[in-house]
């Protein structure tokens, strides 16, 4: 057998896929260079012949050598589930104990003899004979998170156990939904909403807010970026989308003034009465972009004097609040403990050494979170550890008050909360569970018509066995985390659950491969978080989908992502409303693409030319071409429904301005789609050109900083918007239910 049929094997056996086929139809071959490379991110080697070997043997050899599987997921429909067992041939005439550990606390047992058992393989390891045989296991257990352990009677050793998660049918749908249920909301990048009172980015308090204008103007759901914890030691790292944690929150959006211990602690009030910190309040709110290192300063300055003062009133009294934090860090547990260590070892070599950008970079006894440097460092620097676990206390409380409002407002959804596709390599997530990614690889995409350089967003990936030796939990508290307060989640990047575009370390996406993932039991944990939750999923299904995950969503109740620039026909025109899948969250854009006024200026196409994304004159010039024609498309598709207004006409040359009245029609035409759920962005509705993130830039473009031009507080009164939200009352209803 040749190297490269070796080496073709080790990668199919770690998932690793030897061709893909681009969003052109041309068929890609992965190198074997590439190939290696996501091995060894994997903690694989295979440099040379015997390394390769030897990684086949051992790969082929571990699940004959485990008597069961780490996990099992199966569904509640299933007549019984067949449970395989290994082990040397030798012990098939023992008697083994088995025992159902159900998650309500009760179990169930029985014995079983291997030897009775259907054989369904055997094979030699390491010379020794193993088979694996088949153990029925009948009348499954209620949905849930439950184990299953094996013990061998003649031997008192440690007995095998697995994970067996049993999963529903489908995940849930809200009531807003039932019949021909459709429900239309707003979505915000949350920090890009201006007010009277915050403190130069949005907060929890405006979102507050923006729930009762919703209620007010009969949407049914608010949609949000996603608040994953970000780096409170570098506020400049902005993006939602590469966080140090999914399971904590932005600090950031904490509204100060709505902390319970600010109207105990006059200290901090002093603090911002003074009138050196208003007129910074009031130049923080005045800006374009936010000023993420200004807004932290202010914040973070106060916030201080407010631990301080929970400290000494509540935590060395051992007050009710006390108690409240106390049982707020024991549920958090060690996941906690370990994101609020990160960040005070962070802020402390940062603050030494500002080319100290992550963990990575920290002094080599600190790396690993078990190490005896770090825990003489949190027994050294308590206060600044808890004090981290204190805002994440304060965070929780705020956004779970939101979730209270959107409840108690009647909407018929409530909170849409986005769940990013990874983590940062440098943040809390990664150091606390290095074994779980492949540090030197990074998840994209191959190129496509938007990003035709294609995408390396440098979020390491799950290598897919770990997870699956993790019993999938990482991914399960990713779920929970960002469903607890939500009515409908979107999963970003849903095809990851199939596959995952993996791009090796100092690679370009062209040097790519894609690596499967467990697509059957990821889909089955999403469906049973969901129905525990009662919380809607939406993936994000945008870009080159494989039908397997088109199968997979449709099976499992999760809605499609449909968005009106890519929705057209084989001949380049807009599709009508009547063709959108009634399964699907329909929006004109999002937060990666041109706003509406944008796409139709072409604004977003001006901003690629000056920051040379183009890959050549030839692509460039081509869609200069295809968005003038897009122009006339849409104009067209209005005209088809009875919508151009009459105001509008044939586009002049150059790059026109959208009026009011045409962007509105734009959103009657999808409002009239069939879709179960419609977002509607601001930065359409209010006009703005410029969109919230340019894909392929770094610094050079103002991504995740641009305000919205409208303080919250005067939407109501703003003709764009009322105009707009009685459009789509009159097409789509009222989603509000009023509570009494």
């Amino acid at each position: 057998m040749s190297t490269a049929s070796q080496l073709e094997i080790l990668s199919g056996l770690c998932g690793i896929a030897l061709d893909y086929h681009d969003i052109w139809g041309q068929r890609r071959h992965v190198s074997p260079d590439t190939q290696r490379a996501l091995l060894a991110a994997m903690g694989i080697a295979s440099a040379t012949d015997d390394e390769v070997a030897i990684a086949i043997r051992e790969l082929e050899q571990r699940d004959w050598r485990r008597v069961l599987p780490p996990v099992m997921v199966v569904r509640r429909n299933d007549a019984a589930i067949d449970i395989p067992l290994s082990m040397p041939t030798g012990m098939a005439h023992r008697r083994f104990q088995w025992r159902l550990a159900l998650e309500d606390g009760s179990c169930r047992s029985g014995e079983l003899y291997p030897a009775e058992l259907a054989v369904v393989a055997e094979t030699k390891v390491s010379g020794a004979s193993f088979i694996r045989c088949r153990f029925s296991l009948s009348h499954l257990p209620e949905l849930g998170y439950h184990r299953f352990e094996l013990r061998d009677k003649e031997d008192s050793g440690q007995a095998a156990h697995m994970s067996l998660i049993v999963v529903p049918q489908r995940c849930f749908s809200p009531e807003a939904l039932s019949g021909e249920g459709r429900v239309w909301g707003l979505a915000v990048q949350l920090y890009a909403l201006r007010s009277q009172r915050n403190w130069g980015m949005g907060d929890f308090t405006d979102l507050r807010a923006l729930v009762k204008i919703a209620a007010r103007t009969g949407a049914g759901i608010v949609g949000v970026n996603p608040f994953h914890a970000l780096f409170p030691h570098n506020p400049a790292h902005a993006s939602p989308y590469s966080p140090s944690s999914r399971l904590f929150l932005d600090v950031l959006y904490l509204d100060v003034e709505g902390v319970d211990d600010y109207a105990e602690c006059e200290a901090a009030r002093n603090i911002v009465r003074e009138p050196e910190f208003q007129a910074n309040l009031r130049a923080l709110r005045a800006t374009e972009l936010v000023d993420y290192e200004g807004v932290a300063a202010a914040k973070f300055k106060v916030l201080r004097q407010l631990y301080l003062n929970f400290r000494q009133r509540h935590l060395d009294a051992d007050s009710t609040r006390g108690r409240a934090f106390r049982a707020f860090q024991a549920e958090g547990g060690k996941a906690l403990r370990l994101q609020a260590l990160f960040e005070a070892l962070q802020q402390h070599f940062f603050a030494t050494d500002a080319m100290i950008w992550g963990w990575p970079a920290w002094p080599e006894p600190y790396r690993d979170p078990d190490a005896e440097a770090v825990a003489r460092f949190a027994a050294e620097q308590q206060d600044q550890v808890e004090f981290f676990e204190y805002l994440q206390w304060q965070a929780e409380l705020q956004l779970a008050a939101v979730g209270r409002c959107s409840r108690e407002q009647g909407l018929g959804m409530g909170l849409y909360q986005d769940l990013a596709l990874g983590v940062d390599r440098g943040g809390g997530e990664a150091w606390a569970n290095q074994g779980l990614y492949a540090l030197g690889a990074s998840t994209g995409a191959p190129p496509d018509d938007f990003n035709l350089n294609g995408q390396d967003w440098g979020l390491p990936p799950m290598i897919p066995r770990h997870l699956a030796d993790a019993h999938y939990a990482p991914f399960i508290a990713t779920l929970r985390a960002g469903m607890r307060h939500a009515g409908a989640v979107r999963i970003d990047h849903v095809m990851c659950l199939k596959r995952l575009f993996w791009i090796p370390a100092g690679g370009t996406p062209a040097s790519g491969a894609y690596v499967d993932y467990p697509l059957v039991d990821l889909f089955g944990i999403v469906a049973l978080e969901s129905q525990l939750n009662r919380c809607l999923v939406i993936g994000e299904d945008l870009g080159t989908v494989p039908d397997a995950v088109r199968d997979a969503m449709s099976r499992f109740g999760v809605l499609s992502y449909r968005l009106f620039y890519f929705e057209k026909d084989h001949h380049g025109g807009f599709k009508p409303p009547g063709a959108y899948p009634s399964r699907a969250l329909v929006a004109v854009s999002t937060h990666d693409l041109p706003t509406l006024c944008g796409f139709w200026s072409g604004a977003d196409l001006d901003a690629r030319d000056a920051l040379a994304l183009y890959p050549s004159e030839e692509m460039r010039q081509q869609q200069i071409a295809t968005r003038t024609q897009d122009r006339g498309q849409m104009l067209m598709a209005l005209e088809r429904e009875l919508l151009l207004p009459a105001a509008a006409s044939e586009h002049p040359a150059g790059n026109p301005e959208m009026p009011a009245e045409l962007a509105r029609a734009v959103h009657v035409y999808l409002a009239r789609a069939p879709s179960q759920v419609m977002m509607v962005r601001p930065e359409d509705f209010l006009g703005q050109v410029d969109q919230v993130n340019l894909p392929g830039s770094i610094d050079e473009y103002p991504n995740w900083r641009r305000k919205l031009p409208l303080n919250i507080e005067e939407w109501l009164a703003a003709p764009r918007f009322t105009e707009l939200v009685e459009a789509l009352r009159a097409e789509r209803g009222s989603s509000v239910t009023p509570r009494g």
